[in-house]
């Protein structure tokens, strides 16, 4: 029972973490329907919950990146379309300085899910600097899947901004302000008098 309550707590507390206003690179919980949905009997179905639980204990309470891959690892090898599983081996990938494994995961988890929105988002951070063409396409399937990304536009406007695309940045820029006030701060002063928040979307934004 302890052991539920604890997991209960740290999925919430992941959820909010990945929401959709603001994402960072964090561990994803697993979906209560994601279990239930691998192959297998009842008892790999359940092994794989708990492997589940386990990595994500790894990864965020005990801080052992290499133990939580590890058992992702052992997770994947029964249920290989494990989304959840396989974009959090990207997260480790990308904290730990392996951006060529974390590009790996992610992928497999688009394969998967091509509209899971954190694996986009993640790779497109990831690919920011080497391939900024490939950032802004996933940033606009980020987009796609939920516009009120309001990170997803910020980041699309940096990108767009370094390329001289000013147009574009500023319109991605005034979504993302639009969306989320408070992102006003992080916008390129040479962008900010056409994203300025009006009084009644900053008291809005402040309650996210």
């Amino acid at each position: 029972m302890k052991r539920r309550r604890l997991w209960a707590g740290l999925a919430g507390t992941l959820a909010v973490a990945t929401g959709v206003t603001v994402w960072a690179i964090q561990p994803h919980p697993a979906p209560a329907t994601e279990s239930k949905s691998a192959p297998g009997t009842l008892a790999q179905r359940h092994q794989v919950e708990v492997l589940m639980q386990t990595a994500l204990l790894q990864q965020s309470e005990i801080h052992d990146s290499k133990g939580a891959a590890d058992t992702y690892r052992r997770l994947l090898k029964l249920d290989p379309r494990n989304k959840v599983a396989w974009y959090n081996l990207g997260v480790i990938g990308q904290q730990d300085g392996m951006p060529d494994d974390a590009r790996t995961a992610y992928d497999k988890a688009l394969e998967i899910d091509p509209s899971f929105t954190s694996a986009l988002f993640n790779e497109a951070i990831l690919l920011k600097s080497s391939d900024p063409d490939r950032a802004i396409g996933l940033l606009k399937k980020c987009i796609a899947a939920d516009p009120k990304a309001a990170t997803a536009y910020l980041q699309l406007g940096d990108i767009l901004a370094e390329k001289d695309r000013d147009k574009e940045a500023g319109e991605a820029f005034r979504r993302a302000v639009a969306a989320d006030p408070s992102l006003y701060s992080q916008v390129p002063e040479s962008f900010r008098n056409s994203v300025t928040p009006s009084p009644t979307s900053s008291q809005a934004g402040s309650t996210r």
